[in-house]
């Protein structure tokens, strides 16, 4: 019997011998661990049948009038059929679909010889049942998304090298004329075929991380749906650094040695009557509303038009959330993490942090992340340089403190009074504290080199156009162009000094 349709009804009817064989409950332990491991090769052998099936479904010929093979059974494209047929979702049939283009073999038509797929390596490994859909998918995704900036070479050793893996052979360890002194690894999940092809992408495009780092940019936000059954929904996308940091708190709350997080309700704290600052800090809470009202006309305060600040609503909401999440992150009631406050940790090599090309990892999150975030990260942070030997031993750990102290901080919000972007009235003790002078070229931790910058323009101030220099111990701003085509250095008027002086005039 060698007709495939033939065999896989036979499969079919020995399925079902196995499912009427007697109750699983009755099984022991290790043989429903055999069971679970056969059901599993048997999952994947079935996903190959079906994405060869798909992928070997030949296109209609453009203007032949002859039916699409979907139309030939009253469907109107493949995902129909495959959503009546196989009984699965529209995400279903849609993954079956993109796993068949991955292995899609054309037939050349002088010839009539079959081409290579653009996945040989892959295509082969879900022929022998050594990965699914699912793990073909994950592994193709990163680089199908980097297609255009990897060359077909490149590919090609990425697919030859993600084969070996999903079988658990070593990396190199099945080529000629190389002893196989290690035992294979075990089998890859679909998310470490995710991981690892990520990996490799970081490794074959470095300088992708910057149109990421922009189409993340664009992308972000946060939103709040419509009210469901007494609850309020939470929509949106946050960047790796936000996603980072809120993990890293919820760990502080869910550690162990904690009593857990809070119950909801409110809470009352004493007031400290002598902390002026903290008064100082709730009535420009208060005022943040009101300001855009108050800002008499003084330049470079106000931007009616919208022109400084061009991000849509649930972009600032991210913001506000990334800003929020770094205060609370400091509290002196967050629990502890380690023995610290939850930190947000991100880990870039020394070459990538110095030449600005590569990528940087945020620890707990699986998505690289970009140089221009551990910059941002390292403005206000502490930079601990690790060396390792080759083989990954730790042979030397240093620390850079550069964090501002809170005496410093205070100082620089009570200047500034808030954000320094002229337009932004993110008061100054919602606002991180920026190095002006990089403080790895020297610049020292100080009042007369520290800034305050909101989070979003604090993000991006390498790639907004913005400038700021220091003139004798205050801050002097040049816009960009299209803002100011004479890029000339002002002085920034915070929104009150700009409502005061008008007073004055008057």
């Amino acid at each position: 019997m060698d007709n495939a349709e033939e065999i896989l009804e036979q499969v079919v009817s020995d399925l079902d011998r196995a499912l009427s064989a007697g109750s699983f409950q009755t099984f022991s332990d290790d043989a429903k661990m055999r069971v679970l491991r056969l059901a599993g090769d048997v999952q994947r052998k079935a996903d190959a049948i079906v994405v060869e099936t798909v992928a070997s479904v030949a296109a209609r010929p453009s203007g032949s009038g002859d039916p699409a093979f979907c139309g030939m059974f009253g469907c109107r494209t493949m995902h129909e059929l495959l959503q009546r047929v196989l009984r699965v979702d529209a995400t279903g049939a849609s993954r079956v679909v993109h796993a068949a283009r991955a292995v899609h073999r054309e037939v050349e038509i002088s010839s009539g010889s079959v081409q290579p797929a653009r996945w040989p390596a892959l295509r082969e490994a879900l022929l022998d049942g050594s990965v699914g859909i699912a793990g073909l998918l994950a592994a193709i995704g990163p680089l199908e998304k980097a297609q255009r900036r990897i060359s077909d070479e490149a590919r090609a050793q990425a697919d030859a090298q993600l084969a070996r893996l999903v079988r658990g052979v070593p990396v190199g360890d099945d080529e000629p004329g190389v002893q196989n002194s290690i035992e294979a690894a075990p089998v890859t999940t679909p998310e470490d075929l995710r991981i690892l092809a990520q990996r490799i992408v970081m490794f074959l495009d470095p300088d992708g991380a910057e149109p990421a780092e922009e189409i993340a940019m664009r992308g972000r936000g946060v939103i709040l749906g419509r009210a469901k059954n007494g609850l309020i929904p939470i929509r949106g996308d946050l960047l790796p650094e936000t996603a980072g940091q809120l993990q890293r708190i919820w760990d502080a709350y869910l550690n162990p040695k904690v009593d857990g997080p809070p119950m909801p309700g409110v809470r009352f704290v004493p007031s400290d009557n002598g902390d002026a600052q903290y008064a100082r800090e709730e009535r420009d809470a208060l005022d943040v509303q009101d300001r855009a009202d108050r800002d008499g006309g003084v330049l470079p305060s106000g931007d009616p038009g919208g022109m400084v600040d061009p991000r849509t609503r649930a972009q600032k909401q991210h913001d506000a959330l990334a800003a929020v999440l770094g205060i609370a992150a400091r509290h002196d009631e967050m629990p502890k993490l380690g023995g610290a406050a939850p930190t947000l940790i991100v880990s870039v090599t020394a070459e990538a942090y110095a030449t600005g090309r590569g990528w940087a990892h945020i620890d707990g999150i699986d998505t690289p992340t970009t140089i221009g975030t551990a910059r941002h990260t390292a403005c206000g942070g502490t930079i601990q340089r690790v060396l390792f030997d080759p083989e990954g031993r730790i042979v030397g750990i240093g620390s850079t403190d550069r964090i501002f102290t809170t005496p410093q901080r205070r100082a620089i919000t009570l200047r500034d009074k808030e954000c320094l972007i002229p337009g932004c009235h993110v008061p100054g003790s919602w606002c991180e504290i920026h190095h002006v002078q990089e403080h790895s070229r020297g610049g020292r931790t100080h009042t007369d080199n520290g800034v305050t910058l909101c989070w979003h323009h604090h993000r991006t101030l390498d790639s907004s156009g913005w400038e700021i220099r220091m003139d004798n111990g205050l801050p002097v701003v040049r816009g960009p162009a299209w803002w100011d085509p004479a890029r000339r250095w002002r002085t920034p008027r915070p929104t009150g000094d700009a409502a005061f002086a008008a007073t004055k005039r008057r």
